[in-house]
């Protein structure tokens, strides 16, 4: 055996960020985990409000710069009401926000490679937007929620919505891009556990949206590795002052998996990609084993 055949190889990492509108600030706690810990992130996917954060941090904004907007980011940042039939408001101040504070704009040129995710809104296909283009028009696409923002048209004349109809937990765009083990974060595995009722229109477009994803979502997640869960349940969709709560719940989430997260990702003995899903594959069975020795 050759000295290159004996180094260990670490698996690629690939984070997949869900949807969630405000709770999607709870990423923000996850990344800080993660990097604190010195969890290696080598890919991103992210839809909707796990674009835009999984973005910021692809295109080079330290944590700090992602929290502080975290903190400071209202509706009223990323829309503005206008006469089109197609939706109640322009998602076009989204566009120029994003323009405004990411040093880079351009897929080509990330320091991590990523991937956000839409919907085609004739097709009601996904659409990975990755490898080149813009990243602000990508990310604006991935956010709009149909019947309140117009939707986007891209170069190819395809009306593009909010990807979370399709890929809320972008798992599969994560592997596309190369990942050997993803790291799902689910900002609504809780459901609704709040006891008040949305207090405005788009609150109410956004929770009948996540009604009908819950359980896209639960077969996405079989694709994942590891599954962040932070618990937001308590938090409506359309809450964007929580912004510490939200963070502080994604920290705790990712806190209660990094052992787990250390263990799948530990290198490898062998330079084969298929070491790290057979770790996988025997993770999930030890429960059924256990099941099958108890019967005896």
């Amino acid at each position: 055996m050759s000295r290159k055949d004996s180094q260990a190889v670490r698996p690629r990492v690939g984070l997949a960020l869900s949807g969630g509108a405000a709770r999607g600030m709870a990423h923000v706690g996850v990344l800080r985990v993660l990097l604190e810990a010195c969890v290696p992130i080598d890919f991103i996917a992210g839809t909707s409000a796990g674009a835009l954060v999984g973005g910021a941090l692809a295109a080079g904004m330290s944590l700090d710069e992602i929290e502080e907007i975290s903190r400071s980011l209202r509706w009223r940042d990323v829309g503005r009401m206008t006469l089109s039939r197609l939706g109640v408001q322009s998602s076009a101040r989204m566009e120029e926000f994003i323009r405004a504070r990411f040093p880079i704009t351009r897929f080509e040129e990330l320091r991590i490679p990523f991937a956000a995710v839409a919907t085609d809104l004739h097709t009601g296909e996904p659409v990975i937007m990755k490898d080149e283009g813009d990243i602000a028009f990508a990310i604006r696409a991935s956010c709009c929620i149909p019947g309140w923002y117009v939707p986007v048209t891209d170069a190819e004349g395809r009306q593009l919505v909010d990807g979370g109809l399709v890929a809320n937990i972008p798992t599969r765009a994560a592997r596309h891009l190369g990942a050997d083990v993803v790291l799902a974060v689910d900002v609504n595995a809780e459901g609704a556990t709040f006891l008040s009722p949305p207090h405005s229109a788009i609150g109410i477009l956004l929770q009948s949206m996540m009604v009908v994803q819950r359980t896209v979502s639960s077969l996405q997640l079989m694709d994942a590795d590891i599954a962040i869960r932070p618990k937001v349940g308590h938090i409506r969709w359309d809450e964007m002052a929580r912004a510490s709560e939200l963070i502080k719940a994604g920290e705790e989430a990712a806190q209660e998996m990094l052992e787990h997260i250390r263990e799948i990702i530990r290198p490898a003995p062998a330079p084969s990609g298929k070491w790290f899903q057979f770790l996988r594959r025997r993770r999930e069975q030890t429960p059924t084993r256990r099941r099958l020795s108890s019967q005896r």
